[in-house]
């Protein structure tokens, strides 16, 4: 178990390199690039060229590289042309705010997915499965775009129980949060469901919990102790996987309720061209990403014992 877990940090950190690489050389191999996006079109070639040896871009490659590296490392990401900023400030208050939605969103999306997916699976076939899968295929053939302005026509225009933004100038507040929320729920947690009712369905038809309900174990022991365990390993993952998405992927929803989180900076950074806050945004995903995939195979091997003898 401690070497497949040592194994595994390993192979993390190599991915987190590998994709270092690739984003320095993406982003910086161009060197006269990188000083037009930052001095802007009307600088002259002989401002660019100061600009670029005063930030060290006369080095070797390899140099430059792993300085690179190692100011990200410690934080130093450099000034944001739109912010007029330290990166790193922007990006941190940005990720806060997206941990804060996150949060609640997954406060709301692990019971009502895995819960339904679990109930739709114990009794397949049955008018509940029908009713989960109905319910599952209707939400999740709603895309985020569309459920944005449905939701703010229903509680803004037509109810007036929301504030139609969510961009908290006046402080935090739990009544911003809950169209975003609610959006992101809905298009997601049919989804969830969906796969954990499939598990659960395929574990409940296996010979070993046929036998254990036929010796007359308790059917709730036999759920919670055995067939739980072994249905929630797909929806482990899945979720795992969902930070990534939450991170990037919710860029409609932060930009349409104007919800100042780390999507829409990702959004800003491209539209501005602010290349050291994109570059900064991009590593962050990265490195959150490998991060979850590695707690995802952690939880994997917790979830599945015959995994820890391989």
């Amino acid at each position: 178990m401690a070497q497949q877990i040592v194994r595994r940090i390993g192979w993390t950190l190599a991915t987190m390199l590998a994709a270092s690489l690739l984003l320095f050389l993406l982003f910086e191999l161009l060197p006269g690039n990188v000083a037009l996006a930052e001095l802007g079109p009307y600088s002259t070639p002989e401002q660019r060229q100061l600009w670029l040896v005063a930030n060290g871009y006369d080095q070797p490659i390899v140099v430059r590289y792993f300085s690179w590296l190692g100011h990200f490392i410690i934080g130093q990401w450099g000034q944001s042309r739109i912010f007029l900023t330290p990166v790193s400030h922007i990006v941190m208050v940005r990720l806060e705010n997206t941990a804060i939605l996150g949060f609640w969103f997954f406060v709301f999306l692990v019971p009502l997915s895995l819960g339904m997916g679990v109930l739709a699976g114990m009794k397949e076939g049955s008018w509940i499965d029908r009713a989960v899968s109905a319910v599952c295929i209707v939400t999740t053939s709603i895309p985020p775009f569309a459920s944005t302005v449905l939701i703010s026509a229903t509680f803004v225009f037509s109810l007036h129980w929301l504030p139609g933004t969510s961009s908290m100038l006046d402080g935090f507040s739990y009544r911003q949060l809950v169209m975003p929320v609610l959006v992101l729920v809905l298009y997601d947690f049919g989804y969830i469901a969906r796969i954990t009712r499939a598990a659960m369905a395929e574990v409940m038809n296996t010979a070993y919990i046929r036998a254990a309900i036929l010796r007359g174990l308790p059917y709730r022991r036999v759920i919670l102790r055995h067939a739980l365990r072994n249905a929630l390993i797909a929806p482990f993952t899945l979720l795992m996987l969902h930070v990534n998405w939450l991170i990037a992927g919710v860029i409609v929803v932060e930009y349409f309720f104007a919800f100042k989180g780390f999507g829409s900076l990702i959004l800003e950074a491209s539209l501005g061209k602010d290349l050291y806050l994109l570059e900064a945004c991009t590593m962050i995903t990265v490195t959150i990403a490998a991060i979850t995939q590695t707690v995802s195979d952690l939880g994997y091997l917790a979830l599945n014992p015959r995994m820890r003898a391989t």
